[in-house]
């Protein structure tokens, strides 16, 4: 059926390269996206490799499978996107009151969450036989933000062959490079990662009565503004985020020195809508309108957990609303 849809494909009928095409496409855009950690990004590169598959058809000569050359021409597009001036510029709504002083300023303004209603669309892909990060733990925030300070070469490497399980001759014939290259640049990767990004104690199971307890205890937590009750859900190593907005808190000292610093704007919200991003628990976050009586989407909470303890809080800006589920405005 693949050969009888390639052909018709070369020959013109876009219904058959839709066909050809389809069954990788969730794949390929979450490519995309831990390539440049933005999900505007991803889409747009999904579309731009999709075009040049369909220009390029009649180049393919099937030497590898369709799926190998469309996540060539995908990672290649990322690469060119990583090597230019032209992504998508980052701006940041300035904030109602002023933050504590932060930890440390981050260096991912750039960061999207991921919402979970595009990965339940995924295939069962099954990663190749060098794959060495878990599928769970390499749609993280924090995988997907510490693959963001490598070098594009490298962080096109880590990504074939510890997500995606290419052997070493097959991500040097994807990347166009020698297999000392790879493995150089794998070797790189590895060890920058170690030393930025140190998985901890695995999640509850999705769905399960540990997760919902404590998704319950966050949200009553944040919405009575009791700061002692959040922190408290906290590891000592918690980590909170706002990007676009530089600023990044890490230990309960720090995080409890931000809400109390917020803490007349955080009393504004009063409502979360549960939602789900990159696996992880995550909630629309609402105040109240007080000219119509309603309430209005402010940000996105996204919750990475570690054991039975939160261990990072990142707020987004409402930007992919849409992508979520999320209304702007609630009765």
């Amino acid at each position: 059926m693949t050969a009888e849809l390639l052909e018709r494909a070369r020959a013109g009928d876009r219904n058959a390269f839709t066909a050809l095409v389809e069954p990788h496409c969730s794949e390929l855009q979450v490519h995309c996206y831990r390539m440049l950690g933005s999900l505007q990004d991803a889409e747009d590169t999904l579309q731009e490799s999709l075009l040049a598959a369909w220009l390029g058809l009649a180049g393919f000569e099937g030497r590898a499978s369709l799926r190998t050359w469309l996540y060539r021409i995908a990672t290649n597009r990322c690469l060119n996107l990583l090597r230019s001036s032209s992504r998508r510029p980052v701006t940041a709504a300035p904030l109602p009151v002023a933050p504590s002083e932060p930890s440390r300023l981050g260096e991912v303004p750039w960061l999207q969450p991921y919402p979970d209603i595009l990965l339940d669309g995924l295939p069962d892909a099954v990663p190749g036989p060098d794959a060495q990060v878990e599928t769970r733990e390499a749609i993280s925030l924090a995988f997907v933000s510490a693959v963001q300070l490598l070098p594009p070469n490298q962080r096109a490497v880590l990504l074939l062959r510890d997500v995606l399980g290419y052997r070493a001759k097959e991500t040097a014939a994807l990347l166009g490079l020698t297999e000392d290259a790879v493995t150089s640049a794998l070797k790189r990767a590895r060890a920058t990662m170690a030393a930025t990004h140190a998985p901890g104690p695995p999640p509850p199971a999705t769905g399960s009565p540990e997760e919902r307890a404590l998704a319950d205890a966050f949200v009553a937590a944040f919405t009575a503004h009791d700061i002692d009750a959040l922190v408290a859900l906290m590891t000592d190593d918690v980590w909170v985020r706002m990007p676009p907005l530089p600023f990044e808190y890490r230990g309960i000292a720090d995080a409890h020195r931000f809400f109390t610093a917020i803490d007349a704007h955080w009393r504004e919200v009063s409502h979360l809508v549960p939602v789900r991003a990159n696996r992880h628990l995550a909630w629309g976050e609402y105040v109240a309108d007080p000219v119509t009586g309603g309430l209005h989407l402010t940000g996105i909470l996204v919750v990475a957990l570690a054991g039975d303890r939160v261990r990072e809080l990142t707020r987004f800006e409402t930007t992919l609303a849409p992508s979520f589920g999320l209304p702007r405005t609630l009765a």
